[in-house]
């Protein structure tokens, strides 16, 4: 592995890290710069077919659903269809004719680079914001200004906001996926797992599967979740899949488009989407598995 893909990309972590713990509006205007260089990306892989997507107004709105998930996640359901019915409009009204290609790739850009990746930002920031938690156990959980945080103690992770933990167990998950598909397919792999990605194979698919579920299992463990053992192999399994066909989407993507990364931003990775293509369809799947699933293994099971 060349150094400056192993330096790019412990500093990477590092960021994520940082973002992660300090929450509030340091991860929320994080990832609305990473929602920006990512979705520039991608616009420019769609101009490349010759489309002609509402690509500023796209980003805007984008963002916007990423301020409103950090306040109130109920309410960016509903900007949603609103923020495509904007763009609609807009580009019924743009002198030369919009195609079906450039509507479609315009809600499509809203859909991958701001809908989706809001639901991190729902699990980290507005988890916190709209919860039912005292309000002691909320000021704890923000503790620094801008409604960030910071521990004050590191003895026992356990202890710490559990939209803070369930974030940093979903990160070390795809972390693990990534990492562990990547070495073994790179030394053990034999079989291709699809000719999208000439270079994924079933072998690295599967030890990165298995990678993110024995982070899961072990954080559940250590965090005491219920019935940890079925919790962790599930969060591990939703994980492990769905960064995976994000990685093959954004790769398809790539593909079409003619071009071998999606950028030249992250030394040794690519672009902003080659980094992250893997977080954009867990979001969703974390959240709800944190929000809807865990209280009913703690009331079922």
């Amino acid at each position: 592995m060349p150094w400056s893909r192993i330096f790019s990309g412990i500093i990477a972590i590092a960021l994520a890290l940082g973002m992660i713990v300090l929450g509030g509006w340091y991860f929320t205007f994080g990832f609305c710069v990473i929602v920006y260089l990512g979705l520039l990306e991608y616009f420019q892989l769609v101009q490349v077919k010759g489309i002609a997507p509402a690509a500023k107004i796209t980003i805007v709105v984008s963002l916007l659903l990423l301020f409103t998930s950090a306040v109130s996640p109920t309410l960016t359901d509903a900007l949603f269809p609103l923020a495509g019915t904007f763009i609609c409009f807009y580009l019924l009204f743009q002198p030369k004719m919009a195609s079906i290609a450039d509507i479609a790739s315009s809600i499509l850009g809203l859909l991958y680079g701001g809908y989706l990746p809001s639901y991190w930002v729902r699990l980290r920031v507005g988890w916190v914001e709209v919860s039912a938690l005292p309000a002691d156990a909320v000021a704890s959980a923000t503790n620094l200004p801008l409604k960030g945080y910071w521990p004050t103690s590191w003895t026992d992770l356990g202890a710490l906001p559990e939209a803070l933990t369930a974030t940093l167990l979903a990160f070390c998950c795809i972390w693990a996926a990534d990492i562990g598909a990547y070495f073994f397919g790179k030394f053990f792999g034999r079989t291709r797992l699809s000719h999208i990605s000439p270079k994924k194979t079933v072998e690295g698919a599967i030890f990165g599967l298995l990678g993110s579920i024995a982070v899961a299992t072990a954080g559940a463990w250590y965090l005491h979740w219920p019935t940890w053992q079925l919790s962790g192999i599930i969060l591990g399994t939703l994980v492990g899949i769905a960064s995976l066909l994000g990685d093959l989407t954004e790769s398809m993507m790539k593909r079409d488009a003619g071009v071998k990364d999606s950028g030249q931003l992250i030394p040794g990775h690519g672009g902003m989407l080659d980094r992250t293509d893997s977080y954009v369809f867990t979001g969703p799947l974390v959240y709800y598995f944190v929000t809807l699933l865990m209280p009913l293994f703690d009331k079922f099971l």
